[in-house]
């Protein structure tokens, strides 16, 4: 039986590769390649430069492959800037704001999905309009709050005002709305009551989605960049994307070794984390997407 399906899986393969070549197709290949480069060339660009010796970096014409590559960027831009500082300030204002962000956001979609209530679906409109507003419309208003408060320059300054997302509640809402009615019909009959519905009954099934939506707000708050900047003084708060600029600036804008050291300590963690999860990333923007 198994031989039997190898050799029909094997069939398929070879009657996919036969696809006549047709000008649409090579035309459809050829985008996606100028795409590819496009997009691949800049980070190639950034790690190739990064493991240069300073003098290969400023060279003419471009070298596209070192033949001695060196850690010396790294340690230069380690010496410049506080760099484990700013991954630890990375690390903590992302997980926190993360975990954080997500019950907020798990609780607010059970609400509007599963709890009756008067006005329900003006208030959730009132929250899906709150997408239409860019985001920098409310640093200013942010920052007076977080200034009162006293909360400049601190990690619950940098993680409050982020903590609300709409984007990542209408994602859950919408697979929660998937649920069927009879599991938690059955839950409450059997005494569950919301909170324990939503841990037992709703969130089993909607793991999936709550990957996805854990995974692009932690990718969100890691590369933030404007709210950190503005909310922190001092070096020892800042985060790794602030930390790239700050490298630059005491580099003079001229050691792009070291700057691209810095920017490869910054992008990695997000690069390793994307290429393990990009299924679960993809397949639940997708999901998101075409569930109504």
């Amino acid at each position: 039986m198994m031989s039997h399906a190898r050799a029909a899986a094997g069939r398929v393969r070879a009657r996919r590769v036969r696809q006549p070549m047709t000008p649409g197709r090579v035309v459809m290949y050829l985008l996606l390649v100028v795409t590819l480069v496009i997009f691949l060339v800049p980070i190639y660009w950034m790690f190739l430069s990064a493991f240069k010796p300073q003098a290969d970096v400023y060279t003419w014409p471009i070298k596209w492959v070192t033949v001695h590559p060196t850690m010396a960027n790294f340690t230069e831009a380690m010496r410049a800037a506080p760099f484990l500082k700013f991954f630890w300030n990375s690390v903590v204002t992302s997980v926190v704001g993360t975990v954080v962000e997500l019950i907020f956001a798990v609780m607010c979609a059970y609400a509007f999905v599963f709890i009756k209530a008067p006005f329900k679906g003006f208030m959730f409109m009132l929250v899906l309009g709150s997408m239409m507003l860019p985001g920098h419309v409310t640093l200013l208003v942010n920052y007076i709050t977080i200034s009162q408060m006293d909360l400049l320059n601190t990690y619950a300054g940098i993680i409050l005002p982020a903590l609300a997302s709409s984007f990542i509640m209408f994602l859950l809402y919408q697979e929660m709305r998937t649920v069927p009615d009879e599991l938690i019909e059955s839950a409450r009959m059997d005494g569950a009551g919301h909170l324990t519905r939503m841990m037992r009954v709703v969130m089993p099934i909607c793991q999936p989605m709550v990957i996805t939506a854990a995974l692009i707000t932690f990718m969100g708050k890691w590369n933030a960049y404007v709210w950190p900047l503005i909310v922190t003084s001092t070096a020892d708060m800042r985060t790794l994307p602030i930390g790239l600029k700050f490298l630059q600036n005491d580099e003079g804008g001229t050691n792009w070794g070291a700057v691209m050291a810095g920017s490869v300590m910054a992008a990695a963690p997000m690069l390793i984390l994307f290429f393990i999860a990009q299924k679960k990333i993809v397949g639940g923007l997708a999901a998101g997407a075409v569930k109504g």
